[in-house]
């Protein structure tokens, strides 16, 4: 078994690859690092040296520098002794290039998690819609699992001795055993238990980490715990009066049937019903909901034990490190994704071409008109409008017809605004540190000059439309009927279990608020296996629900609003989370109906197909994306690991005097 892959899947010479390649680049770069820079640099000389004093067991002694828990030190020091116990090592030494070997193996744990993370996720997606099992690995998390291990933020710290790589790696931990909670209908006390150690331990590493192991996963489950109570499926009644129609609707959300659509599905009213329909069960359920989230509320009074004990969040220097609110963040956030998600926009840039050729080439005879969700939903939902109050009319028009889109977009770029130029913040180790990327990515864009700040709106406008649409999974010129998932077409011919719209009117001829389709052939167990062994990414394209999307960003939220420093390693567990949530693509998803520059019409004639065609169909089976997402993180880990290694400079007064006593100084994160 190798890390990569799992027994019985069919990929594993794929796995074995991922495998081997990232333990040869995470020990060939340890290696580089150890030999060219053997002291501990910047955040080590206070790292190693406490790591050390616990490897002596002087665990009172603490350097008041030191902000984070001692997590890291504890995993330094016990795994080797439980090496030595089991006769693997004779002995020890707590050297700096001993104890980064910490995070170059947590490179790799961190990996398998990965994998095993987006595993239950499409195990779990799958099984909301089929009793059946999904047996196996995909090529799809194994590869996902292999580049968020090459993350660059990531992989360059498995080099040197920094808390980030082992404080993921413990996230996910948590973020698997929630996933294998959710896979159940009901907790059992083992894993109760499971999970608050887990979680105590996952604080240990950062303070921070509460937002994902309480808030994050703790709001997942009050939702899985909302979502099976399965109430029994009613018609919709013909109502004529707009309090009618809110109080079956109601009444409706508190037994358990709320809005949450497919992600993809969802528009920005439908994430608002989404949050009001789960506050409403969650109310109307609150035994319910505690008996699945009570080890996560133990945890957060665990944390908030510590903090009132501690008088603050930070351990040590705690004058520079004051909770502050600093909104910008939630816009640069999205700056920071968009930059190192470049290749998963792929789809985007093969639908502004296909728009741009679609202006200059004439479309295909025989090719049909994409569905569109908005005209799906609105014709077969729509109602008599005889005996309707006035007031049910209008709301059932706004909503139904997403006219609230154009005020939507027109309030988050006055917001981005508003935000720019009352709550900018740039901290003082910003400015003062020009050792890092961030101090000339500030100095260059943001105190330049006033008006860049305003400019600067519109890319993480774009970034945050592509960044979402990529969590989605799908464009809106789809042709095919299977793009966005494996269950239901995109044209809401088969609604999701959960869709439970305040203002859909009911008809006359209206199935109502069934949640089932009409009745098809139940597969069996080989069905599933054999359209996965034919379609490698028929299952791995599932997107996530809305709740799920909402409470991800709840939890960055809380996560870096806080923070006055603008700091990228903040920004690593929003990244892995959101990277392990996106659904897989194939280049038939996204392209225009009929006139695409990547159609192929010998895709069924192997013999004579051409290069071009044979990569066209590669593309249909592989998520392509996945190999410039490879592509890209190597060429950023080799330019910032070069930098890092072999352009030391030293720091010098503006009257040319030596500072630090003449070390050299290096570009990093």
């Amino acid at each position: 078994m190798t890390l990569l892959t799992s027994s019985g899947s069919p990929s594993g010479g794929l796995g074995l690859f991922f495998t081997v390649s990232l333990t040869a680049a995470a020990f060939l770069w340890l290696g580089l690092v150890s030999e060219i820079v053997p002291e501990p640099y910047l955040d080590e000389v206070f790292h190693i040296p406490q790591a050390q004093r616990y490897c002596q067991g002087k665990f009172l002694e603490w350097d008041n520098k030191i902000t984070t828990p001692p997590g890291l030190y504890w995993v330094s020091i016990l795994i080797p002794q439980a090496a030595k116990m089991s006769g693997l090592l004779s002995s020890y030494t707590c050297d700096p290039k001993t104890l980064r070997v910490t995070n170059a193996l947590g490179i790799l744990v961190l990996a398998y998690f990965a994998l095993q993370c987006r595993k239950e996720i499409e195990a779990r997606l799958h099984q909301a819609h089929s009793p059946l099992r999904l047996n196996g690995t995909s090529q799809y998390a194994m590869h996902t699992a292999f580049n968020i291990a090459l993350f660059p933020l990531l992989f360059f710290f498995s080099g040197l001795y920094y808390t980030d790589v082992v404080s993921t790696a413990v996230v996910l931990a948590s973020f698997l055993n929630h996933s294998r909670r959710v896979a159940r209908s009901q907790s059992s006390l083992v894993s109760d238990l499971v999970t608050i150690r887990l979680g105590l331990f996952a604080l240990t590493m950062r303070q921070t980490n509460v937002f994902w192991v309480v808030v994050f996963m703790g709001g997942l489950e009050a939702v899985h715990a909302v979502k099976t109570l399965r109430p029994e499926a009613v018609k919709r009644p013909l109502m004529t009066t707009l309090s009618e129609q809110l109080l079956f609707v109601v009444k409706r959300w508190s037994v358990g049937h709320v809005h949450d659509l497919p992600l993809h599905m969802a528009y920005p009213e439908d994430m608002l019903f989404t949050a009001v329909s789960l506050v409403i069960a969650a109310l109307c359920n609150p035994i319910r909901v505690l008996r699945q989230t009570w080890p996560y509320v133990f945890v957060l009074g665990a944390f908030g034990g510590f903090v009132g004990w501690n008088g603050g969040v930070v351990l040590g220097d705690k004058s520079n490190h004051v909770a502050t609110i600093h909104i910008p963040q939630m816009l640069y956030i999205w700056a920071f994704f968009g930059f190192f998600s470049l290749p998963l926009f792929l789809p985007y840039a093969i639908l502004g071409i296909d728009v741009v050729r679609s202006l200059f080439v004439p479309q295909r005879n025989g090719a049909t008109k994409a569905p569109d969700k908005t005209s799906a939903t609105t014709s077969s939902n729509t109602a008599p409008q005889r005996g309707i109050s006035l007031p049910l009319k209008i709301f059932s028009t706004i909503f139904t017809n997403h006219l609230l889109w154009p005020i939507y977009l027109v309030s988050t770029f006055i917001l981005s605004a508003v935000i720019v130029r009352f709550n900018t913040i740039i901290h003082p180790f910003t400015l003062a540190d020009n050792r890092h990327y961030m101090f000339y990515v500030f100095r260059y864009t943001i105190r330049r000059a006033p008006w860049i700040r305003y400019f600067l709106i519109l890319p993480y406008t774009l970034s945050r439309w592509l960044v979402w649409g990529t969590l989605s999974g799908c464009c809106s010129t789809r042709t095919s009927t299977g793009a966005c998932s494996a269950y239901y077409g995109s044209s809401s011919s088969r609604p999701s279990p959960f869709s439970c719209d305040p203002f859909t009117l009911a008809t006359t001829n209206d199935s109502g608020d069934k949640q089932t389709p009409d009745p098809e052939p139940a597969p069996t167990q080989k069905d599933v296996e054999e359209k996965s062994a034919q379609d490698p990414l028929l299952f791995s394209k599932e997107p996530v629900s809305t709740s799920t999307g909402l409470i991800f960003l709840l939890a960055t939220t809380l996560s870096l609003v806080t923070a006055p420093l603008v700091e990228p390693r903040y920004f690593i567990i929003p990244w892995v989370i959101w990277r392990l949530l996106v659904p897989a693509w194939r280049l038939h998803d996204h392209q225009a109906a009929g006139n695409s520059l990547f159609n192929n019409n010998n895709d069924n004639d192997a013999p004579t197909l051409s290069v071009w065609g044979r990569v066209i169909s590669f593309c249909r089976v592989y998520d392509v994306r996945l190999v410039l997402e490879t592509v890209w993180f190597i060429a950023i880990n080799v330019v910032t690991g070069y930098i890092f290694l072999f352009k030391p400079y030293v720091w010098r007064a503006e009257d040319g005097s030596i500072l630090d006593e003449g070390r050299l100084q290096r570009f990093m994160w």
